[in-house]
């Protein structure tokens, strides 16, 4: 089966992911779970939200970890390494660095408490090779949005990443 000529142009224009940004990252993230839901795959929407979300985190951690400190990209790098996972990334290195009282802030609390939904919903999934229904992705998807538009908009005010993927 041959492929059309805008396949093809659509194929070679593309940037590799790998060369991506996180912005970049993230947004092919959320147009390929948006692409899974829509074909009733709620498993692998899940895992697919809860990627976005943690690419989400990686972003917010390298944008204030360049404003704040003097650590080039490689240490901030092995830093999202070794927190390991989402919850870890918020906890351990977005939400001390960022918040002078994260004990007294609500978008603190919120982020860490929104993390660790994210990452129940994802582990039951990838863990214990729970099958999820269409309700469940939603809801998961719901908290994903929540918690990206939240963790990026500390930077990008008033970021919204479902209108990013309609404007593509």
């Amino acid at each position: 089966m041959k492929k059309s000529a805008d396949e093809a142009q659509r194929k070679t224009s593309k940037k590799p992911y790998n060369e991506r940004t996180d912005l970049e990252k993230l947004q092919s993230q959320w147009n390929k779970l948006s692409g899974l839901h829509l074909r009733d795959e709620p498993s692998a929407a899940i895992v697919r939200c809860a990627t976005a979300a943690e690419i989400a985190a990686n972003y917010a951690i390298r944008t204030e970890w360049a404003r704040q400190t003097e650590f080039d990209a490689a240490i901030v790098d092995q830093f999202l390494r070794w927190a390991n996972g989402l919850h870890g990334k918020v906890t351990r290195l977005f939400v001390p660095v960022y918040f002078a009282h994260p004990a007294k802030s609500k978008i603190a609390k919120s982020l860490i408490k929104s993390a660790e939904n994210i990452n129940s919903v994802r582990n039951a999934v990838v863990h214990q090779g729970t099958f999820s229904k269409k309700e469940e992705a939603e809801a998961a998807m719901a908290e994903a949005k929540t918690f990206i538009n939240l963790i990026v908009g500390l930077s990008i005010p008033e970021f919204d990443i479902t209108a990013k993927a309609s404007s593509k």
